[in-house]
């Protein structure tokens, strides 16, 4: 279940922001996707989950191509998208934020899809009846990653999901990353400019600068420090 990109290219109107660009990410696997601002990381985002068509290239997840898939198709396919900003709703409550998802997709919520979001953000539960508003830039992201995780997603995107929001938090997101690649076995790729944290726990890496892959890897505990030296963010 690699999602496999050959020869994409995609932009905006006339601009191209990326041109027959190929990346693999393994099954299972987190891929940390890295370069400075700009450089078309969000862009590929928007274009693997359908929402920038793509004007030449192809997708692949699961062995089945998502090519003219709508993102809603690709949610359907088992695709996750957590967006830079968290999108999510601020004068709806947290426990309806967290159900739109899923009623979105006609699944009727039940009490087992919050205690499986509970066992890795149980302070979720405590916030049911504030508004999305009201949470902090922190709390809003775990909102955000556990109202995606309700889904169950078999390839989870994030687009930069550190920016912003304090230590504490940033260490408790990267734990539960772990645990799902661990225990879930999830395909995740992680847009990051925290070299740091994706750095720490990626099995593979990318850099990306002006819509090119110019470095890419496996890392292991051997050679993650040589990395992290190589990469100035």
């Amino acid at each position: 279940m690699s999602l496999i990109i050959q020869n994409l290219t995609a932009g905006y109107g006339d601009a191209m922001v990326f041109q027959n660009l190929s990346m693999e990410i393994p099954q299972g696997k987190l891929l940390a996707l890295m370069g400075y601002n700009g450089v078309g990381k969000s862009t590929l985002l928007k274009t693997i989950m359908g929402i920038l068509p793509t004007r030449t290239g192809s997708l692949q997840w699961n062995d089945k191509t998502l090519d003219g898939k709508s993102p809603f198709e690709r949610a359907r396919r088992g695709l996750g998208y957590v967006p830079q900003g968290r999108d999510i709703f601020p004068f709806l409550t947290v426990r309806e934020n967290l159900v739109l998802g899923l009623e979105a997709r006609g699944i009727k919520p039940t009490a087992a899809h919050i205690e499986s979001i509970a066992s890795y953000f149980p302070e979720i539960p405590t916030w049911f009846n504030r508004n999305g508003g009201d949470l902090s830039g922190g709390q809003q992201q775990i909102l955000a990653l556990g109202r995606i995780l309700l889904c169950e997603p078999t390839l989870l995107v994030l687009d930069e999901p550190t920016e912003g929001i304090q230590p504490s938090i940033v260490e408790k997101i990267g734990s539960v990353l772990i645990r799902l690649r661990d225990e879930r076995g999830l395909t995740i790729l992680l847009v990051e400019q925290f070299v740091d944290f994706a750095l720490g726990m990626a099995d593979n890496y990318c850099l990306m600068e002006h819509g090119e892959i110019t470095r890419h890897g496996v890392i292991d505990t051997q050679n993650r420090e040589t990395i992290r030296g190589q990469i100035r963010l």
